[in-house]
């Protein structure tokens, strides 16, 4: 047995837009038969009927008719809000209209195309040619001649290009220490990817966003209130797939981060803490040292900053913060590396899921409605994240 087909409702208000459409000689053929359907649906017939009489298959029929239920609420809301019959029109074909296709992927970058009208406002005399103006012949001709010109920016790491060895050994011990994430914390041992989300703005649109309506596309106000920024520094749990101990404030300097890792170890203070973290010198730092010392009660002398001993440099700094026998340790993403750190992908999931079209009344706000956010993230989205790259150069 088939399944059973959806049930159509059509107001009067609605039929007598719809029937004169199925019998008007300009409008377009997918409009009719698309208006036969709905009319055909609010009269009982069921989607194999109605493909035999208009000649196309079930599936075709079914998509319209669901479309039209899904958009039926909106439209007598509409009426029942005093639409004019133009009105209602209006919110009908956009019901019954296509949805936007992407298309094929243009060959041309607007840089190419950018230059080829430069080049068809030139003379062609310019280019040696002894006429008047162009044919589209000419104009490709000399385009092809000249040729594209395109450039792609391109970062290549020191560390890589200096020392290609460390630099690979480096990335292949972030990718194991994912890859054991799971085994470190049946045993009681976090691995934790950390860094900030700095310039976190609380823009407070000028006027309310309108909602998404048939035919017509959510509007966000462009004029915005800014009510200032505040940095987040988060935690995500590599095993878990949540965001541990969040901090939020308005800066992001030496002591805001150690204090981070502090409450983050105070959370299960007896425990093993592993953190990825890239080599922002607050990541290397002094109080760093310092904390990690205390916390593991480590009593050799530390020396003095910039003169001699464990925080002399940071080179040396972060040896003694990447040693594998304390039982708080830190793992450094290479230099240009960032997208190795598992937090960033969060943060883009944060990003696009609240920071971007939301309007925040104050800091405050803005800084209630991402705790919010980590909890929401922790109830319905929350998963380790599956990490495929293992360090190894790829093959082709």
């Amino acid at each position: 047995m088939g399944k059973r087909s959806v049930s159509v409702e059509v107001t009067p208000k609605q039929r007598a837009v719809l029937e004169p459409l199925t019998r008007a000689k300009v409008a377009p053929q997918r409009l009719v038969e698309r208006c036969r359907i709905v009319l055909m649906s609010a009269e009982g017939r069921n989607n194999e009927d109605q493909a035999d009489e208009l000649g196309v298959d079930r599936q075709r029929v079914r998509r319209w008719r669901v479309r039209w239920v899904g958009a039926s609420a909106a439209l007598v809301d509409a009426e029942n809000g005093g639409a004019n019959g133009k009105d209602l029109e209006k919110l009908i074909l956009g019901v019954l209209e296509d949805n936007e296709r992407s298309g094929a992927p243009s060959k041309f970058t607007p840089e190419e195309v950018a230059s080829i009208i430069a080049l068809a406002c030139e003379p062609p005399a310019e280019s040696g040619l002894r006429v008047s103006h162009w044919t589209p012949p000419e104009l490709a001709r000399e385009a092809m001649k000249r040729g594209p010109h395109k450039s792609q920016y391109w970062l290549t790491s020191r560390d890589k290009r200096e020392a290609p060895e460390q630099h690979q050994a480096d990335v292949e011990k972030l990718c194991d220490t994912y890859r054991d994430a799971p085994e470190l914390a049946a045993v009681g041992t976090h691995v934790v990817s950390t860094d900030e989300k700095t310039g976190m703005q609380a823009l407070e649109r000028l006027h309310e966003t309108k909602p998404v309506r048939p035919g017509l596309v959510e509007r966000v106000e462009f004029e915005y209130i800014r009510h200032g920024t505040l940095s987040l520094i988060a935690n995500f749990d590599v095993a878990t797939g949540k965001v541990i101990c969040p901090s939020i404030g308005p800066t992001r300097t030496e002591a805001d981060f150690a204090a981070h890792i502090d409450k983050t170890v105070e959370s299960d203070p007896g425990a093993t803490w592993i953190f990825v973290v890239d080599q922002l010198d607050t990541h290397r730092s002094a109080s760093l040292v310092r904390l990690v010392a205390r916390r593991c009660g480590l009593e050799e002398a530390l020396g003095v900053k910039g003169k001699q001993g464990i925080l002399k440099s940071k080179k040396t700094r972060r040896k003694f913060l990447e040693d594998p026998s304390h039982r708080i340790r830190f793992v450094y993403t290479p230099r240009h590396c960032s997208w190795l750190n598992q937090v960033e992908i969060w943060f883009s999931i944060l990003a696009r899921r609240l920071l971007k079209r939301s309007s925040f009344t104050s800091i405050d706000d803005l800084r209630s409605r991402v705790f919010q956010f980590v909890e929401y993230f922790h109830r319905v989205l929350a998963k380790p994240f599956r990490w495929t790259y293992t360090g190894r150069p790829l093959q082709a």
